[in-house]
């Protein structure tokens, strides 16, 4: 009696392991790992978004710059028109036209000239030698640039950046004659592109700016 209740209790024990292993084997069965082919395929989507967001974030980063770039030229180019039209404000008896020096003030309101100069605030009026004079030219290089003068044309500098391209640059003048009741007006044009070396696209720019003599002449 004692021993068929051992066999029973053997074979208890016995069925009780089989069904334990049987559960692990189904829980490995069920818990599997990811296959090769898984593997790949999410390697490559996350390179695929990797690449897009890479891709998105330089984009970026070079539009700022380029940004950056252009906004400096252009500071320079609304400085060098800032103190020129300042000047022409300040100044008198203009002469429009070619390069030259000033012989009598002169208009040219049809086509214009790319060279203009005048007395300067607090100039003698009696010489040249002192006359404020402004053109446009193109450098060695072949850019065109705006140039300034203090001294009459006997020393010259530009005034913009070899950034700038400057296609044209026409001055317009009216009301030079004295007691005309009209009062001297000076208008200039400037037309150009802007960018850098580091750019790969140019900017074009139309750029016009007016000033009349502050001291009446009617």
């Amino acid at each position: 009696m004692e021993k068929r209740t051992a066999n029973s209790e053997q074979r208890t024990v016995t069925q009780k392991s089989f069904g334990r292993l049987s559960s692990v084997r189904c829980s490995l069965a069920t818990n599997k790992g990811f296959t090769l082919i898984e593997m790949m395929v999410a390697v490559a989507l996350f390179s695929v978004v990797m690449l897009v967001t890479t891709g998105a974030l330089l984009a970026l980063v070079d539009a700022n710059r380029k940004a950056q770039a252009l906004h400096s030229v252009m500071e320079n180019l609304n400085v060098a028109v800032d103190g020129m039209v300042r000047a022409m404000r300040m100044g008198s008896s203009y002469h429009c036209g070619e390069v030259g020096t000033i012989t009598t003030p002169a208009d040219c309101t049809t086509f214009g000239g790319t060279f203009l100069a005048f007395e300067p605030y607090g100039g003698s009026g009696s010489s040249s030698a002192d006359q404020r004079e402004y053109w446009f030219a193109q450098d060695a290089d072949g850019i065109g640039r705006l140039y300034e003068s203090s001294n009459g044309g006997a020393t010259s500098y530009p005034m913009t950046a070899k950034e700038v391209n400057l296609t044209s640059v026409v001055f317009y003048v009216s009301g030079t004659t004295v007691q005309d009741t009209t009062q001297p007006k000076v208008i200039v044009i400037i037309k150009g592109t802007a960018g850098s070396e580091k750019l790969k696209t140019q900017t074009s720019f139309t750029i016009q700016a007016t000033a009349s003599q502050r001291a009446l002449d009617l």
